[in-house]
């Protein structure tokens, strides 16, 4: 049999580090939280962990502006507790991902305080600079992602530096080539240091048009819409940086690097794994991301990343991350529509990504405005309130701060966590939480799901979504009904025999020779 790599036949689970446990009493979640968690990861069923950003760094965006690749922050733990984490997660065969944020740097890494110095030190090239136009002028109209110019005055240097998202996030020039040398240097210590691969953030940022023209105007909701992005990311270069990191990782068996294209464009989003195959192990579909509660929606946007990508490439799916409002909520706050999403998160081809809390329905946080600390947040209040809302504290418990510090949290703990926690789910047989851990493990003994083609059937009922997996002999027939009323689905004739293996009991489905009526969100997998 050929061999499938961990991150093909696993579950890989999200965990922003603040908000997951705090052993140190200090409010916000740390190393040592993941390590006495890590049996609850194990009984769950995941593969491996991504953890958030780890390294130093002034958090002006929360660790995606980082000022020492090479260590841990000490709001976080110390190197020593980060080979704990390795070694614990190696005994219970849990492999771990790192975020790295390497476009650009924190505007207090050593580097950049160098670069700024002067115009003629050792590392003055390693950002990008540009000479003002006329009357102190930006040298282009390029926009931050996170609001206002991508352009910053450096009064020492008297040139503008450029910042695709804050000025205290300041972006490396990946064209030179000792910046990439010491880039690649750093994945290698990681590598070298145990870890099985990264999560690279913003890789469509990576390059920017050599001659730094300006993008052309389009019609958009607010500044940075109001451009296409032609100049300022998605260079075609940056597939050939994907396929040079590729390559440095031929030198580590089964380490991976998954990106982060934040497009809902899926054309360019699977551009990055490379014309060959060559580019990135995985990456994810943001277009899946943001479908609407509709069985047509999420069948449409399937079909065209599974085309895109072929029979070679092997997709990404998610459901919510540390930068969308959660899916529990965006879904409704209905845990019937929770379990419908989380089965067809866990049936599709590809490597299913879980965001901490998900398992368990944790909902959107509701954040006071004095209490919002995310740069978006502040920003564009009330237009957009930010990020903080999905990053709320990991609800353990129903007792005080919901089990997770005895501080007060960084971020308010949801007000629903005496009814909507760990503990108390863990009790109930037929909690959603029992029902992801149930689903997790059928996933990880089936080889169907893990490996198998998909294949969507034709039912005549928009709100059903219907699908085969099939490896070798096994075929399994995964039935989602989308929709809050009955719905009937007619079966191609040529199914017969179908025995339900998921869930064992109030399936919300009934056979009637080859038609099945499904209750409101019934949903079923069943064996052929």
């Amino acid at each position: 049999m050929e061999h499938q790599p961990w991150w093909q036949k696993g579950v890989i689970y999200q965990i922003y580090p603040r908000s997951f446990l705090d052993t140190t009493h200090n409010g916000v979640g740390d190393l040592k939280g993941i390590i006495k968690k890590m049996d609850y990861l194990k009984e769950l069923g995941v593969a491996g962990i991504w953890l958030c950003p780890i390294f130093p760094s002034p958090m002006y965006d929360f660790g995606y502006d980082t000022s020492d690749y090479y260590n841990i922050e000490p709001l976080f733990g110390s190197m020593e507790v980060f080979d704990e984490l390795l070694l614990k997660a190696r005994e219970k065969k849990i492999r771990i991902l790192l975020d790295l944020a390497l476009n650009h740097s924190s505007h207090l890494h050593p580097w950049f305080i160098e670069s700024s110095s002067s115009r003629d030190n050792p590392k003055a090239d390693w950002y990008i600079w540009a000479e003002p136009r006329l009357l102190k002028r930006r040298p282009n109209n390029w926009k931050s992602v996170f609001g206002g110019p991508a352009w910053s005055w450096s009064e020492q240097r008297k040139q503008f530096y450029l910042h695709s998202f804050l000025p205290e996030q300041p972006d490396l020039n990946w064209r030179n080539p000792e910046v990439k040398k010491q880039i690649f240097k750093i994945l290698r210590s990681w590598l070298e240091k145990g870890v099985d691969g990264f999560r690279l953030d913003v890789v469509d940022f990576y390059l920017k048009d050599e001659k730094l023209r300006s993008n052309p105007y389009c019609p958009g909701r607010r500044p940075y819409e109001m451009q296409k992005h032609i100049f300022d990311k998605n260079r075609p270069e940056n597939i050939e940086i994907m396929k040079e990191i590729r390559n440095l990782l031929e030198d580590y068996p089964e380490k991976i690097a998954l990106g982060e294209v934040a497009e809902r464009n899926a054309k360019i989003a699977a551009s990055y794994y490379g014309p060959e195959n060559d580019g990135l192990h995985i990456n994810f579909n943001f277009n899946f991301l943001e479908q609407p509660w509709k069985a047509a929606a999420f069948k449409k946007a399937i079909e065209e990343w599974e085309g895109l990508l072929g029979p070679e490439n092997w997709p990404v799916y998610t459901l919510s991350n540390h930068d969308v409002p959660r899916h529990f909520t965006r879904f409704g706050n209905c845990e019937a529509r929770a379990r419908v999403a989380a089965t067809l998160l866990l049936t599709l081809r590809g490597t299913p990504f879980l965001y901490y809390g998900e398992e368990i329905g944790m909902s959107q946080g509701k954040i006071p405005r004095f209490r919002i600390l995310d740069p978006v947040g502040k920003r564009y209040w009330p237009f957009h309130h930010g990020r903080d809302g999905c990053r709320t504290p990991m609800q353990w418990n129903g007792y005080r701060n919901s089990g997770f510090s005895s501080a007060n949290p960084w971020l308010p703990v949801n007000q629903n966590y005496k009814e909507v926690n760990l503990a108390a789910q863990k009790k109930d047989p037929n909690s959603l939480f029992h029902f992801y851990r149930t689903l997790i493990t059928f996933r990880n003994n089936s080889m169907a799901l893990q490996k198998g083609e998909i294949q969507f059937l034709d039912i005549n009922n928009p709100q059903v979504l219907a699908f085969r997996r099939q490896y070798e002999l096994e075929k399994l027939l995964i039935i989602l009904n989308f929709s809050s009323r009955k719905q009937t689905a007619v079966l191609p004739s040529e199914l017969s025999g179908l025995k339900l293996v998921f869930p064992e009991k109030k399936a919300g489905i009934e056979r009637q020779k080859k038609q099945l009526n499904l209750s409101p969100n019934g949903l079923g997998i069943f064996r052929e």
